[in-house]
């Protein structure tokens, strides 16, 4: 298997990562490989996403359809931040079963806790092993929120390649800048500035090491949240939303907010008042039945409720006070809206055409080593 590096940068839109902001590593992509914008799953959200892209495969296999669970049966719900969520054989597992050296870097723990099955070496900014970091001459990391710890973690791949050389290193950032600050501002251009030095200095250390550049989702600025919950509440409908972008990172999601809803229906007679509620309030852009999203957008039906609801353009369902709440203060994701990211690739394993999402990265590698 040819050595290879994963970087996702979480939340990076493709107007963050240009050629003006990250011009040594577009340049790389270009002469080497190609530059392109291709699809993240659906929902737009960092645990599907990290499962698709390590995996190769679609959130019908992966079986991973949010940050967050709930059992309609036992009413159990909670966080997704161990293992055992995850049912599809990963690329570092694969790596891992043919004898080869991998790692993984996070700066959230939680990535670790779910994929780090298969992973040689594992870093994360928020639970450090200190004897790791003394190994590869590494600092304390800051604190997980703080945009230094994007810095950090690239400081630890570049570490990594030089002195463990893993045949796969899979990185990934975290996105509280983006979720505060647009493209075009110093606080965003300064996290794509920290990624273009630092992967022009892994290429330079290991000039033929496959880099596939990336993002988990996209990110768009929102104006109108609205707390559905709450609105089926008062007209005495009885049902569970379920908000698949919901984690413990309250920092980047404040009212919990995202573009996409599952919803479990509490009894079955009130469909149709459902139907109607949803179909009437003007942020709700579309309304599927389960088997329909299954469909569409290669989801397990089994998981994601009786209906899924997706947001209007500027638009996100989130657990505000009342019903509504009117902001400039959110940016977030998880909509068709933020299904568009970047892919930049320095020596690729296939032209460009043959990548439209980015799980194809890991889908095309393990296919070519027949895994």
């Amino acid at each position: 298997m040819d050595k290879m590096m994963i970087l996702v940068i979480d939340g990076c839109a493709p107007e963050y990562l240009t050629e003006e902001t990250a011009p040594d590593v577009y340049a790389l992509a270009r002469d080497l490989g190609f530059v392109k914008t291709v699809k993240s799953a659906i929902p737009s959200v960092t645990n599907v996403n990290h499962a698709c892209i390590l995996s190769g495969r679609f959130p019908e296999d992966t079986k991973v359809v949010g940050n967050y669970y709930y059992d309609p049966m036992t009413r159990e719900e909670g966080f997704i931040e161990e293992r055992g969520f995850m049912k599809a054989e990963t690329i570092l597992q694969a790596y891992k079963k043919a004898g080869k050296k991998t790692a993984l870097l996070t700066v959230k723990g939680k990535v670790l806790g779910v994929y780090g099955e298969g992973a040689d070496i594992g870093i994360s900014v928020q639970t450090p092993e200190a004897g790791l970091l003394e190994r590869l001459g590494l600092s304390a990391p800051p604190e997980v929120q703080s945009p230094e710890s994007t810095r950090w973690i690239y400081e630890a791949a570049l570490a990594c390649v030089r002195e463990e050389d893993p045949d796969l290193l899979y990185c990934t950032t975290n996105d509280f800048v983006f979720h505060h600050h647009g493209p075009g501002t110093p606080e965003a251009a300064e996290q794509i500035r920290w990624m273009n030095e630092y992967v022009r200095r892994i290429h330079e250390a290991d000039p033929e090491r496959r880099i596939y550049i990336t993002a988990d989702h996209g990110m768009n600025q929102k104006h109108r949240l609205i707390n559905f919950q709450a609105m089926a509440d008062r007209r005495g409908l009885r049902l569970y939303c379920l908000p698949p972008l919901k984690d413990r990172y309250i920092e980047n999601h404040i009212y919990q907010e995202g573009g996409i809803l599952y919803v479990f229906l509490e009894n079955e007679s009130q469909r149709e008042g459902f139907l109607a509620l949803a179909q009437s309030t003007p942020e709700v852009e579309r309304v599927l039945a389960s088997s329909q999203a299954a469909a569409e957008f290669h989801l397990p039906a089994d998981r994601i409720g009786d209906y899924v609801m997706l947001a209007a353009v500027d638009c996100a369902f989130g657990e505000v006070e009342g019903e509504r709440l009117v902001t400039d203060a959110v940016r977030t994701h998880g909509s068709l809206y933020e299904q568009e990211i970047p892919l930049w690739a320095i020596h690729p394993e296939e032209s460009e055409e043959k990548y439209e999402y980015s799980k194809d990265v890991a889908a095309i590698a393990m296919r070519r080593k027949g895994k």
